[in-house]
């Protein structure tokens, strides 16, 4: 079954294809959850508390077309949601030894593989001073590699704005690597 099938059938209400559509989408989905949020654990429940929202709304999309791009969205919502959430919880500031290891991590050979918890490490501390929107837009056009015209669609901000935001991101994270490295 295609995956277009596969998402027209979960249109119609069949659970057994929503079960295929949740394993096909759900490794992107957490891409980007975790690159957003840096935390494994926390990208996981933001993962399953999306298919629940696909399946609740699947039934009012148009068309199977546009579904990857709806989804998106709902995972970069529920990021913004939850970056709120902690912004408003509790500030984090990196004490110069967090920056020291990081610091060390970046000057060792680039081709070598980082744990989870690493890279959860350096996304949050290089990120950490990002705007959920600046944040976004580096994550779906930097590290998901989407166009800016995808990133738009995504999160509703214009063309412009997403440029705007990413370049003030890449600028931003510039600053933080030379700084600390």
């Amino acid at each position: 079954m295609t995956d277009h099938e596969i998402i027209e059938e979960c249109r119609r209400g069949n659970l057994k294809s929503f079960g295929q559509l949740v394993v096909k989408t759900s490794p992107f989905a957490f891409s980007v959850a975790f690159r957003m949020l840096g935390d494994e654990a926390l990208a996981e429940d933001i993962v399953q508390d999306t298919m629940v929202t696909v399946w609740q709304k699947i039934g009012k999309i148009k068309s199977a077309d546009g579904f990857k791009m709806w989804l998106y969205r709902i995972v970069i919502n529920k990021c913004y949601d939850e970056l709120r959430r902690k912004k408003s919880a509790k500030e984090y500031a990196p004490d110069a030894s967090e920056w020291a290891v990081i610091s060390n991590h970046l000057s060792h050979d680039s081709t070598e593989q980082m744990e989870n918890r690493e890279t959860a490490a350096l996304i949050n501390l290089l990120t950490g001073s990002l705007s959920p929107k600046q944040k976004a837009v580096f994550v779906l056009c930097d590290l998901e590699e989407m166009s800016p015209d995808e990133a738009s669609a995504i999160t509703g901000m214009r063309k412009a704005n997403v440029k705007a935001n990413l370049h003030y991101a890449r600028k931003r994270m510039s600053e933080m690597i030379n700084k600390y490295s």
